[in-house]
């Protein structure tokens, strides 16, 4: 296959798409983060991963970072850069949650705000949780490996990289 069918006219409508739905999830979950930083440590702290001295670290920096990658991704500005840091995000993400499945840990994910509190029914939540995750992991390569994309900042900033 030559290099032309990666080409295809639609292909940056398409990342446009991708860049939209991936932006929009990281800047809703982390929006609704925001407003109680306290269950967003308790919520990093359920899944029993980090060393307690990190732990609120992350769970108040968390949301700022889900915002800004997702504002990025929406404006398509450094989209390659943001998008690496979305899949790796997302990879941490996946990885969490299957952590806590196989251990048996019954949290709920807190992904979307609230979170590390015990839910009976987490555990059949895992794979849905799971599989939103790496649908949007595989939009963020894909993004990282194609960044061009319609409607972007990077179009206009950086002409010869975008």
């Amino acid at each position: 296959m030559d290099a032309t069918a990666w080409d295809f006219p639609a292909w940056p409508v398409a990342r446009l798409v991708a860049r939209v739905v991936v932006g929009g999830v990281w800047v809703v979950a982390g929006a609704l983060k925001l407003s109680d930083p306290a269950a967003n440590v308790r919520s990093v702290r359920a899944y029993q991963l980090l060393p307690e001295a990190v732990v609120p670290t992350v769970g108040h920096a968390l949301p700022a970072l889900e915002i800004v990658v997702g504002g990025a991704l929406l404006l398509g500005l450094l989209t390659r850069v943001t998008a690496t840091v979305s899949a790796l995000m997302l990879a941490a993400f996946v990885i969490g949650i299957a952590s806590a499945w196989a251990r048996g840990l019954s949290i709920e994910c807190g992904c979307f705000g609230g979170g590390g509190s015990p839910a009976a029914n987490a555990a059949a939540k895992y794979p849905w949780d799971i599989a939103r995750d790496v649908g949007l992991l595989l939009l963020s390569v894909w993004l990282v490996w194609r960044p061009r994309s319609a409607l972007s900042l990077d179009r206009r900033l950086l002409p010869s990289e975008a």
